[in-house]
């Protein structure tokens, strides 16, 4: 490596993070999925422009932040772009639902988005496409910048910790109107979908032809259609790590966020100093997904690192230990120790859409206190 690129590594130490959520929409009379993403989405147009848009079905609706330095400005833009989109929602009948799956599934298929792109992943990915439990919904995190070298440089380093925050974010415990047994069926569901899963170690030349071989083969659409669990962002200059569920608590959000940014941050110092990223087999990380998927923080993992069964809990605190630095050089310390707590005191969004259906055996009292949840301040 260039002696030019390990300096851009090592400042500046506080790199932006943006975040893109994905909801739900649900008719406000059967708490079921409906295809009104379209007339939502007019709806919020004219206060929130690009900042809103459509997803792969018709259910769906995306937001998506503007980068920022500071956690409290990230907080301020989330409350505000899900405020708007929620009183959009209203005006076509629906609540906006912060759960990563459906809670109650809808009565019938619902249709893929009406765009070109869209149309075309359906057709090339035919036996992925799924109307009833195939709508998911995730929560994607940018820190930036970073040009395609450097993000791919920092996502071989990531790779043994992104576990920890899939089961931190853990907030799909439902599927086809039953308890899967999982925290993120999310992760489940998405998982078909072809390239879905952890990230490769791969250099530039690497990357660019390991791409140019899944589109030449077939295996993917277009470079956009990359699932990887961290990746470099084929539209803006930042990395992507697309490992979360959608939160309806935004406490989960911003936690999520600020600590993938600390970690970022402080796994710099290691590509500043030439370490290599830990040479992890491919099988240990998937188990230790698979395993984040099924229990969330309440469970075990193999820890990526050494295979070893440990709680899941010990993994995101090893991680919090690891990305101190980051999170201390940002301000964010403080914030983030409040929220983990608070995190490891009510659990995941998993464990309380469960305790609210064990509270009450009414599903759709789960999709109320969620919608309510999704809109709630911080």
């Amino acid at each position: 490596m260039e002696q030019s690129e390990l300096n851009s590594w090592a400042e500046p130490l506080v790199r932006t993070v943006g975040v893109e959520e994905e909801f739900l929409l649900v008719d406000r009379h059967t708490r079921q999925p409906v295809p009104r993403a379209s007339e939502v989405l007019a709806g919020a147009a004219p206060l929130l422009g690009d900042l809103v848009q459509s997803e792969f079905y018709s259910c769906v609706v995306e937001t998506c932040t503007r980068p920022t330095v500071s956690l409290t400005d990230l907080s301020h833009q989330l409350v505000e772009l899900r405020s708007h989109l929620a009183a959009a929602a209203r005006e076509e009948d629906c609540l906006l639902l912060g759960s990563a799956t459906p809670i109650i599934p809808p009565d019938r298929p619902i249709p893929v988005t009406q765009k070109d792109r869209y149309l075309r992943m359906a057709a090339h990915c035919r036996a992925v496409v799924d109307g009833v439990e195939g709508p998911t919904c995730g929560c994607h995190v940018h820190i930036g910048t970073y040009d395609k070298t450097e993000a791919l440089a920092l996502s071989g380093h990531l790779r043994p910790w992104l576990p920890a925050l899939q089961a931190l974010s853990a907030n799909s415990p439902f599927g086809g109107g039953h308890d899967s047994g999982f925290a993120s069926r999310r992760t489940v569901e998405f998982g078909r979908w072809p390239s879905a899963g952890p990230p490769p170690l791969l250099d530039r030349a690497g990357y660019e032809a390991a791409l140019d071989d899944l589109i030449s083969t077939g295996v993917v659409l277009d470079r956009r259609s990359l699932y990887w669990y961290a990746r470099p962002s084929e539209h803006v200059p930042t990395l992507e790590i697309r490992v979360a569920d959608v939160n309806a608590d935004l406490h989960s959000t911003v936690l999520v966020a600020a600590l993938a940014r600390g970690l970022c941050a402080a796994l710099l110092t290691d590509l500043r100093d030439s370490r290599p990223a830990p040479s992890v087999p491919d099988s240990r990380l998937r188990a230790a997904h698979r395993c984040a998927a099924r229990a969330g923080v309440a469970g075990f993992l193999p820890d990526p690192l050494t295979g070893q069964l440990v709680p899941a809990h010990w993994l995101v605190e090893r991680l919090l230990d690891r990305a101190v630095p980051g999170l201390a050089a940002a301000g964010d310390l403080p914030m983030v120790l409040s929220l983990l707590a608070r995190h490891f005191r009510l659990g995941t969004g998993a464990d309380r859409q469960r305790a609210c259906y064990h509270r009450t055996g009414r599903l759709r009292d789960v999709v109320d206190a969620t919608a309510r949840l999704t809109t709630a301040a911080m």
